[in-house]
């Protein structure tokens, strides 16, 4: 074995020829990793003469998306010969498609409780690969995502690495097919003691704990400490140690358990007094200033909100049972419509209040205001204000259907969303819910006021991160009451022009809720949006009243958490909602050196009260292999987890430094991985070679692709814009986080037959091929539909076949189609309208949504190819390089910090362009 300067060891795994795609096995010396060699012949053709502006192949860029362009001749470097998503993915996708991840098999050491044999290495698939896992006793990727499943033993060796180590948690997360339709439940509600717990570090019992004297005592995996077992909980043990219910206890074999559990669990009252658990209630505040009549928010809103609440439901199937006899709590949550039991209450407002009593039994809602903002108070009663929606469904619908025109007339301007919210919570403060929120403007008047702030001169440049950062205090004070309440607050923006998405947002951000944003919204264009995410906020799993904890194995302690929630102390988060679509980053410091030499140990306790109202603890449990080797370490890197992970810390650093700064830390931050890989796994390789290691072969296009969002991008971008994006990503899991950071792109006019069938083999469906996000891919004769998990768009080109327009819309030229209108791709009778439907179901179920609707970007033609093209994130666009010469300037980066003696401040990206020639990448040896 070879040995880096630290002196750390490094394995020796198989990787990939760039030339011939043959893989063969590394000399013992040699680590795993891609490697650019100066002097092969095939990538790169020698310097010459600037590269005309029309490629040779695909088609142009548009001229609009503007980027940077380092200066000097630029090499004829081939796009084939870099990594590609496309190709990382379809790897993925070829490993799983015929087999289940088991989410024990990536842990190698022998002694483990959970393996009892020595198990292979394995991979752990990518966030947006469809697979099925088994629960062996660690949970699966889709609840906890590690950043490396191999733990490194020391903090100097977690130092030299440079890795982020961490966790992306999504503790609602929804599971896949195939996987069932519920995390397994224990029920510990009747029972005095609850579920069994250490008596020290107060972790929950799980399959990594061990019994002793003949199951009278268990020791803790987290802290080592034995504890009794509850007389209750006691079974007898078999010759191996094991409990002889093992398998019939999900908390004791499988790695994702829901515990119900009993009133020392429950919410407390002022009064100090256990609250009993009720079913979610859902408050909707809704506009009616001049605004939304004039939009037609209020006529789309209300129609959309009648429309799901009043769908004919599902079967829940709450006590669903799998093939091992195990009770599940029910997690169809796709499937189902509105939530069975809850109640609705609505509430309008301009700048005054209007409350409406829906109790059943009248003939229609009554309608009472208040019209004090300084003075809030609810007029009527919990149980005339929130409803069950069938109980009331005639008096709500008249309600719903008479809105528009009772305030068709209105001519108020000013809106105020503090009564409202203060409303909100009056009402929820003992019961906990949600509140949706629709607003067209600024509010101006009552608590809460905000003034226009908007300086377009502060755009791009250094002073521009004050526009991110909320302006009033009220804001936060009333998120927290909220937070602390149970209530989380969703927020629907409908702006013409600027509404200070900064400071509003914190209602969300600090309550567990989510902002959607529709400018100048119109409901030809945005009202399919606006339906299908009204329709996920009401149906996805939603829990209220929630405390998150994670505990770690002695040594291993979490220092930093990045996301949307309330944090008052150093160990639990609290947030008003959460849901299925919510993820936090947890990062994981070592104090020295792990105790356990073997593995590593996290538990995540999420206790809440569920949309049914029961009050339960979930907990996920991931054991990691400890590691002493470097190139272990980097070997089980998981490059969505760090991304994601990378993401949420970068994007809470934008509200605190100039943009530029941020973007150049990140470039740093990639560096300076790549650069720790080549110093301690392949230090005897040459300086001119860019070696990249296999797992983290992505990290500079996603660190590209990242730079190149609306959050981060250089360039004039609105500040509304910019933090509801950066809102966007701060709570999103990992999938929705790649997606927005490299979206996926198909080329609908070479769809093959299958695609859109059941593969038989395996149940699932035959999905099309994807391709690089870059118009030097693409044809002029071409259709591509690309998404990103925000928009989808298709493009079609200038010479695209009449008959594929009129397979996909029944028109027979392009002139037909209407490039104003958010199209919803219509019924046809074609094979090539079905498979297109097919794969947008697909894809906005990957994301949560229904509904198939995308802009039509015609080549040349209409303004919405200006936003796909900044969506093609290997072009030079959005004031930034393309992925080819940003790759040349990070290897640029790291043989600088190699011929440096001291390492030495990395350059920023941003001013790189003036010293950077991308020719020297391979000049030197050629």
């Amino acid at each position: 074995m070879s040995t880096s300067g630290s002196g750390l060891e490094s394995p020796m795994p198989p990787r990939a020829d760039l030339n011939t795609g043959q893989v063969f096995r590394h000399r013992p010396d040699r680590p795993e990793h891609l490697q650019y060699s100066q002097h092969r012949p095939m990538p790169v053709v020698p310097p010459g003469p600037p590269l005309p502006t029309q490629p040779e192949s695909g088609i142009p860029p548009l001229p609009r998306s503007g980027g940077q362009r380092p200066p000097g001749p630029r090499n004829r470097i081939d796009p084939n010969q870099i990594p590609s998503p496309v190709v990382v993915h379809e790897q993925d996708c070829e490993v799983f498609e015929n087999e289940a991840f088991r989410t024990c098999q990536f842990l190698t050491s022998k002694n483990l409780t959970l393996a009892g044999e020595t198990l292979s290495s394995s991979q752990v698939p990518l966030s947006l690969t469809d697979y099925v896992a088994i629960d062996e006793g660690n949970c699966t990727p889709r609840f906890i995502r590690a950043t490396t499943y191999s733990f490194p033993e020391t903090e100097e060796l977690a130092r030299a690495a440079e890795l982020p180590l961490g966790l992306i948690v999504q503790p609602l997360a929804e599971l896949g097919q195939g996987e069932g339709e519920c995390v397994p439940l224990a029920d510990f509600g009747e029972d005095p003691t609850g579920p069994p717990r250490c008596s020290g570090c107060r972790g929950y019992i799980n399959p990594c704990c061990t019994f002793t004297d003949g199951g009278q005592r268990f020791r803790c995996n987290l802290c080592g400490k034995p504890s009794d077992v509850p007389s209750a909980y006691f079974c007898h043990l078999d010759m191996s140690g094991r409990r002889l219910d093992h398998y019939h206890r999900p908390e004791l074999c499988r790695g994702s358990v829901d515990f119900i559990v009993n009133k020392e669990y429950w919410v407390q009252d002022e009064s100090s007094q256990p609250r009993t658990p009720k079913p979610m209630k859902y408050l909707f505040a809704i506009d009616v200033s001049w605004s939304s009549i004039k939009s037609g928010m209020l006529k789309e809103v209300t129609r959309y909100i009648k429309r799901v609440l009043f769908e004919e439901s599902i079967d829940n199937n709450e006590d669903d049972t799998d093939a091992t006899g195990l009770r599940h709590s029910s997690n169809s949550f796709g499937k189902r419509k509105f939530t069975e039991g809850g109640e609705v209450g609505f509430i309008t407002f301009d700048r005054t209040v209007h409350f409406y009593n829906l109790k059943g039994g009248l003939e229609q809602a009554q309608m009472l205001v208040v019209p004090d903002l300084e003075d809030m108070f609810v007029p009527i009663g919990e149980e005339s204000l929130f409803v069950n929606p069938q109980d009331s469904k005639v008096i709500i619908e008249n309600l719903l259907d008479s809105l528009p025109s009772m305030f068709e007339e209105n001519q108020i301007i000013e809106s105020a969303i503090g009564g409202p919210v203060q409303a909100a919570l009056s009402s929820l403060r003992k019961l906990g819910g949600q509140v949706n929120v629709f607003l067209t403007s600024l509010p101006t008047i009552g608590p809460g006021a905000l003034k226009q702030r908007e300086e377009t001169k502060l755009y791009n440049t250094d002073k521009e991160h004050t526009l991110f950062n909320p302006s009033n205090p009220w804001y936060r004070q009333v998120a927290e009451e909220c937070s602390l309440a149970g209530i989380g607050i969703n927020l629907f923006l409908f702006p013409s022009q600027y509404i200070d998405v900064a400071t509003l947002s914190v209602l969300s951000g600090i309550t567990g809720g989510e902002v959607f944003f529709y400018p100048r919204f119109t409901p030809q264009r945005d009202g399919c949006k606006l339906e299908s995410q009204i329709r996920r906020v009401l149906t996805r799993e939603t829990a209220c009243s929630v405390t998150m904890r994670i505990r770690c194995s002695n040594g291993v302690r979490v220092s930093e958490y990045f996301g949307s929630f309330l944090q008052r102390n150093v160990t639990d988060l609290e947030f008003g909602n959460i849901d299925s679509d919510k993820a936090i980053a947890a990062i994981v410091k070592l104090d020295g050196r792990s105790e356990s030499k073997s593995e590593v140990h996290f538990q995540c306790a999420l206790l809440y009260t569920s949309s049914n109202g029961q009050r339960r603890v979930r907990c996920h449990n991931l054991t990691i292999p400890v590691t002493s080797i470097m190139g272990n370490v980097f070997r089980s890197a998981d490059m969505d987890a760090t991304i994601t992970a990378v993401t949420k810390q970068y994007i809470t650093q934008a509200s605190q430094s100039p943009l530029k700064e941020v973007r150049a830390t990140l470039t740093e931050s990639c560096v300076k991985v790549l650069l720790a890989y080549r110093k301690h796994c392949a230090s005897s390789t040459s300086p001119g070679q860019l070696i990249l290691p296999e797992s983290f072969k992505l990290f500079p296009l996603y660190s590209l692709g990242l730079m190149k969002t609306k959050a981060l991008k250089g360039g004039n971008v609105s500040s509304d814009v910019r933090t509801y994006y950066m809102r966007y990503l701060r709570s999103m899991g990992a999938g929705a986080t790649l997606l927005m950071i490299y979206p996926r792109m198909v080329p609908i006019h070479q769809l093959s037959d299958e695609v859109g069938s059941i593969n038989p083999n395996n149940g699932r469906l035959k999905l099309a091929p994807l391709m690089r996000a870059s118009y030097l891919r693409m044809e002029p004769d071409g259709a591509y539909l690309l998404e990103n998990g925000d928009v989808m768009l298709l493009w079609l080109g200038n010479s695209v076949s009449p008959q594929i327009i009129n397979d996909l819309f029944g028109v027979r030229s392009l002139e037909e189609l209407e490039p104003t209108k958010n199209y919803r791709i219509p019924r046809l009778n074609t094979k090539l309208s079905e498979q297109v439907r097919t794969l947008m179901k697909h894809y906005n179920a990957h994301k949560g949504e229904i509904g198939n609707c995308l802009m039509i970007c015609r080549q040349n033609v209409d303004s919405s190819e200006l936003e796909f093209a900044n969506l093609l994130v290997e072009d030079q666009n959005n004031d930034a390089m393309s992925y080819v010469d940003y790759l040349c300037f990070v290897h640029k980066q790291i043989q600088n910090e190699l011929s440096s003696s001291g390492g030495g401040e990395i350059k920023s990206f941003d001013n790189s362009g003036s010293n950077f020639d991308p020719s020297s990448l391979w000049r030197a040896a050629w």
